[in-house]
């Protein structure tokens, strides 16, 4: 796991040796154990290294082909890449390192782009051709590892965060306007787009060819959901199983000491349990609690821990937010605002005490259904076939308005049910996820940022994706909705930058590619069955999981936001909200913020979730865009 960053200019851009170094030392805690540059007249690449395979001087990149005609820096691993490179030796290829980074270099020599396809892992990396003076740079399929880039004015710039393009000057901060409606509705920026006009994401799966100033773009994965599989529920079970333990000891390579993630809930313990069965010491686990009972699952994951007699680390999260809130969010180089990235940020902390990798659970929400919404989805559409579509889009939009007059839970709950109920599915399922209604949005907004705006609307990102799916139900489509947008979007990108922000790389068996794209075979019915979460899932990790783990009600990786607001965060939030007069102030109505602080602070609303959207927001820009 590493930095990778760099460019390609014109001659009259200018930029020297010392913008190359500037944008490695941005990124530096991403690779803080070595820093190395190639630079010509043309190109430089900078890589920050954080060692975990070969750490010997062999490994240190930028790396070059044994002809020296390529150069690659390159962000992640490569699970398969011990037989590839076996493979590779027996055609005539030679190596001087044990690194999975030689091995992509003699891949893409012997394959061009077409060694993509034989790359299983997380990677983001970029390959300079001498010869063909041109540059190759290649995202993962399902989006671990970043990649932005801007390109504009004779100036190709990448890095695996902004920071890193920040540093040259040649480069404009001016905020995507639509994006900021994206951030609101999201709590994250969907790719290809960036907080910044010009300055973009390159999608998950898709690699890049820029030659002659010329970006040249191509998809080379996506998964499909039409094939349907022929194996039965109990085969379907024990081939899971049998391939999510293969994933998970194919994570287990490393040559610095390595632990994982303990939640307390399925997707983590049941890789705790893989990795115990497969290893010969304890393994290493580390778990994040809170003081409030509603929110903390540290009693689960100690039943993990001591069924599999795992060294178990635990940390509790309470008067520490405040002190470190603008520390960890200064991670993030545009607004992010999923509120578990503290948590995150703290079980990262702690394990990189102990150990240089951890394995995780992330994805078996996404891949196996097993998110609440999913559920709401399932009743919410249940409902819909009971109705009149004339009824629905006719009546309940008016009961809808009834009932948001209500102050309790259970209005708020009812408006948003009905609003849903009158939409169709895809737009349904937008507004049961989207962090903002449209009516919270029109109160909020300015006059004048709205008339900018347009009739722009960040549904479109959900539906684009929902029409492209080719899943044979409305389950599948969502499912491949999330793939496509929330996973790469705000929970890998969570991961990645609090991860990385302590210098510890992350790995999540139940993302690999393989468990994804058998995942997809499945029938619905074994994902979400009568009202059944993650259905598959938690049947192959039965015979390894007690059922207070595998059945209890699913608390998810939450804070309790509305009690930090009115407590431990309230005086910082009271500092960037009422101290600061740019910022969200540009958009929105200083009136409505100042309504919705107050009513929370009153205890008769709980704004919690747009006050720290609001917050995020805020103190991105204070930090990145109120510069001198």
């Amino acid at each position: 796991m590493c930095g990778i960053a760099g460019f390609i200019q014109t001659p009259s851009i200018g930029l020297s040796q010392t913008d190359l170094v500037n944008m490695g030392d941005a990124i530096l805690h991403r690779g803080p154990d070595a820093s190395a540059t190639y630079m010509n007249e043309h190109v430089g690449l900078v890589h920050r290294r954080l060692s975990i395979i070969d750490l010997s001087d062999a490994g240190t990149q930028p790396m070059y082909s044994d002809d020296n005609n390529l150069v690659i820096v390159f962000n992640g691993e490569i699970y398969n890449y011990l037989p590839l490179r076996q493979t590779l030796q027996d055609k005539g290829y030679p190596f001087r390192s044990h690194t999975d980074t030689e091995v992509i270099l003699a891949l893409y020599k012997e394959y061009g782009t077409d060694c993509l396809a034989h790359l299983n892992g997380m990677f983001a990396f970029a390959i300079w051709d001498k010869t063909e003076q041109s540059l190759f740079i290649a995202r993962d399929r399902i989006g671990k590892k970043p990649l932005y880039y801007y390109h504009a004015n004779g100036l190709f710039a990448f890095g695996s965060e902004l920071k890193a393009l920040l540093t040259l000057a040649q480069i404009p901060r001016v905020i995507r306007e639509d994006a900021v409606y994206d951030f609101f509705a999201y709590q994250y920026i969907p790719d290809p787009k960036t907080i910044f006009t010009d300055m973009h994401k390159l999608p998950p799966g898709h690699y890049m060819i820029i030659k002659d100033q010329h970006c040249d773009i191509q998809q080379y994965w996506d998964v499909s959901f039409a094939q349907q599989s022929d194996l039965d529920e109990a085969q379907a079970t024990v081939y899971l199983r049998e391939l999510l333990a293969q994933c998970t000891h194919s994570r287990m390579l490393a040559d610095v000491d390595l632990g994982a993630f303990l939640s307390g809930g399925v997707d983590s313990g049941g890789v705790v349990a893989m990795m115990a069965q497969a290893s010969e010491t304890p393994v290493k686990t580390c778990t994040i609690g809170f003081d409030d009972e509603r929110f903390n699952e540290t009693e689960f994951a100690k039943i993990v821990a001591r069924q599999y007699h795992t060294e178990h680390h635990e940390f509790s999260v309470h008067q520490d937010v405040a002190e470190h809130l603008e520390h960890i969010v200064s991670f993030f180089d545009e607004p992010f605002g999923d509120p578990s990235l503290v948590p995150t940020f703290f079980v990262s902390q702690l394990a990189r005490q102990v150990v240089k990798v951890a394995i995780a659970g992330d994805g078996g929400d996404e891949v196996f259904a097993g998110y609440e919404k999913y559920s709401i989805d399932a009743i919410e559409n249940s409902l819909r076939e009971k109705f009149p579509k004339g009824l629905r889009q006719n009546l309940f939009p008016a009961l809808a308005k009834i009932c948001a007059k209500g102050q309790h839970t259970f209005f708020r709950k009812g408006t948003t049910l009905l609003n849903s109920l009158a939409l169709d599915p895809a737009m349904g399922f937008y507004l049961t996820n989207s962090q903002i209604t449209d009516s919270q949005w029109q109160e909020l907004v300015k006059p004048e940022f709205a008339a900018r705006l347009g009739d722009y609307h960040p549904a479109k990102i959900t539906l684009d994706a929902y029409d492209k799916a080719d899943g044979p139900d409305h389950l599948a489509k969502i499912l491949y909705t999330d793939l496509k947008t929330y996973l790469p979007g705000g929970i890998l990108v969570k991961v990645d930058r609090m991860s990385m922000a302590n210098s510890l790389e992350v790995r999540a068996p139940i993302l690999d590619k393989t468990v994804i794209e058998f995942a997809a075979t499945l029938p619905s019915k074994m994902k979400y069955n009568n009202g059944e979460k993650k259905y598959i899932l938690k049947e192959a990790f039965k015979p390894l999981l007690p059922d207070d783990v595998l059945y209890r009600k699913k608390m998810g990786f939450s804070v309790p936001l509305a009690t930090w607001f009115r407590e431990h965060i309230k005086q910082i939030a009271a500092h960037y909200f009422f101290a600061h007069t740019t910022g969200i102030y540009t958009y929105f109505n200083a009136s409505t913020i100042q309504q919705w602080w107050d009513e929370h602070q009153a205890n008769t609303h709980d704004h919690s979730h747009l006050l720290w959207s609001l917050l995020m927001f805020q103190m991105w820009y204070v930090k990145y865009m109120d510069v001198a």
